[in-house]
């Protein structure tokens, strides 16, 4: 007899419910999210993919396990350094599921470099392969003008750097400031600073800057990293201005640093870095000045003595005029000797034509010029006569009104003149003293007299001889 067909298995476990693969996926997804909500993990970067939406695949493992981990495209824009394979970082996020592979990741909101060493580790990855580049090189180095007209300054507005900077200019040497805002920290600083070179390199005419210092006060690696990041140095090795930058304190070290053409220890240490100061300046030219002053005097002093020394070996005036003296005398014995012969030759020559002259042709030819200058003078004659009688009658005039005007016709009248000594003319009484010798000039002659000392000025003694007639007495 057959045997009859095998009946259905039957579960052992009949009251568990019957689930589909999506719920079952979703109920892990749940349990998974809600059990590490909030997690922090260390390991090291793998596979690094940003996809062309922006957000961010990698695998973070160690030596036993890896986790699928991806960032969303919001974070990553926050991030502050560039993820590379081999990194070891520090991630905080919440774990969950991919249904559609059956696969659990880690979905990251923070990411950041597992300590300074791993930071440093990176920088000078990009440190190097900037300066294989020829970003850092010596050559592309530009001077730093001497005194800038315009200084651009790339900088926070609000902190403590902007206020040294000014300060220092002002101290060492006030110049046109141009400030270009922006952060100095967080995701978002590397853009604006790299911006902000670029802008000042842009601007035209007055407002161009002739120097420009991108400054930020000190703090941690990652706090200075954004003066680090990649767009940041090739903007300061791109910079047509010069460029210097003051990040951090002096034993802080940042990329731009080396893509800058200097490097200054301090914000402020920019500023003197950037203007001399003013005052020794100032000393410096007042001394240039004295120095060129005192080589003009003594390049003057030592002319003027060669000069003297090379006039003392000149000859004198007396011996250079020696020899053409002699030639001059030589010359004027010849000369006389040569009028002598040649006046002799003259009156030979004179006297041989005078013998072929005939006499008799030149008489009657003196008597035709004797005869012809005698018609002359008779036209002439009452013309000169007349010309001759206006200018006596002129002078005669004259000669009459000199007369009037004369002082003998003032003497004329009974007046005297005083004379002194020395011929000088006494003009007042009291210009005359006692015992004063004066000369007196009347209208027919000239007395001598003396003050009277009894009298004083107002009288005087004869001295010369007393006239016919007895004594003359006093005459004032």
């Amino acid at each position: 007899m057959a045997e009859s067909a095998s009946a259905p298995a039957v579960s052992h476990l009949p009251n568990l419910p019957e689930l589909t693969v999506s719920e079952l996926a979703q109920a892990v997804k749940r349990a998974v999210e809600r059990d590490f909500d909030q997690v922090r993990v260390r390991g090291e970067l793998g596979r690094v993919l940003i996809a062309k939406s922006g957000h961010l695949y990698v695998d973070l493992k160690d030596a036993d396990a890896t986790i699928a981990t991806v960032m969303w495209k919001a974070n990553v824009a926050a991030l502050n350094f560039k993820p590379e394979e081999g990194l070891e970082v520090v991630v905080e996020g919440r774990l969950s599921t991919y249904p559609g592979r059956s696969q659990y990741q880690l979905i990251a909101e923070r990411m950041a470099p597992a300590g300074v060493g791993a930071l440093l580790a990176q920088l000078e990855k990009l440190k190097a392969r900037l300066g294989a580049e020829g970003l850092f090189a010596p050559g592309r180095k530009k001077p730093i003008p001497y005194l800038p007209r315009v200084i651009g300054v790339v900088t926070s507005p609000t902190g403590a750097v902007i206020r040294d900077i000014l300060h220092r200019l002002g101290e060492r040497f006030p110049r046109r400031v141009l400030l270009w805002p922006v952060l100095v920290q967080g995701p978002e600083a590397a853009g604006q600073v790299a911006r902000a070179i670029r802008g000042f390199n842009a601007l035209q005419g007055a407002l161009r800057p002739d120097v420009l210092i991108v400054a930020r006060g000190g703090g941690s690696i990652e706090d200075l990293w954004a003066f680090n990041e990649e767009i940041v140095v090739r903007a300061a090795a791109e910079s047509a201005i010069p460029l210097i930058s003051a990040v951090g304190h002096e034993t802080d070290t940042t990329l731009i640093d080396f893509a800058s053409d200097l490097r200054a220890p301090t914000p402020t240490g920019a500023a003197e870095k950037a203007v001399p100061v003013r005052a020794e300046l100032i000393e410096r030219v007042e001394v240039l000045e004295g120095r060129l002053k005192g080589g003009l005097i003594r390049g003057l002093e030592r002319r003027r003595t060669d000069l003297r020394a090379a006039g003392a070996r000149l000859p004198r005036l007396e011996t250079l005029f020696q020899i053409p003296q002699q030639r001059y005398d030589r010359a004027s014995e010849r000369l006389n000797a040569a009028l002598v012969a040649n006046s002799r030759a003259a009156q030979s020559k004179l006297d041989r034509v005078s013998a072929r002259l005939r006499p008799q042709a030149l008489t009657q030819d003196i008597g035709r010029r004797r005869d012809s200058l005698a018609r002359s003078a008779a036209r002439l004659a009452p013309a000169m006569k007349r010309t001759l009688e206006a200018h006596r009658k002129h002078l005669d005039g004259a000669a009459r009104m000199l007369e009037s005007l004369s002082h003998k016709s003032v003497l004329a009248r009974g007046f005297v003149l005083v004379h002194r000594e020395d011929g000088s003319l006494v003009r007042a009484a009291k210009d005359l003293s006692p015992g004063d010798a004066i000369e007196l000039t009347f209208a027919d002659e000239k007395q001598k007299a003396v003050i009277d000392p009894a009298h004083g000025p107002e009288a005087a003694k004869p001295r010369a001889k007393a006239k016919p007639g007895g004594d003359q007495g006093n005459l004032f």
